[in-house]
């Protein structure tokens, strides 16, 4: 194989990894933008369930029925 043709082989796997890269890169990218709007959705849920639970009681303060 010539040293040209080697060279272009080269340039061809270099440019494949370099679009590789690049769609990992935005897939992660992606993923960290889904990832930050689950977690702002679940502390929404949290302080929503931790303020429901604040109005109604939690099940273990209160009293037994009268029939114990």
């Amino acid at each position: 194989m010539e040293l040209e043709d080697r060279v272009a082989d080269l340039e061809s796997r270099l440019a494949f990894q370099d679009d590789a890269l690049q769609t990992l890169s935005d897939v992660v990218y992606d993923q960290e933008r889904v990832i930050e709007r689950l977690r702002l959705q679940m502390q929404a849920l949290i302080k929503r369930l931790e303020d429901l639970q604040g109005q109604v009681g939690v099940a273990d303060d209160e009293a037994p029925p009268p029939h114990y």
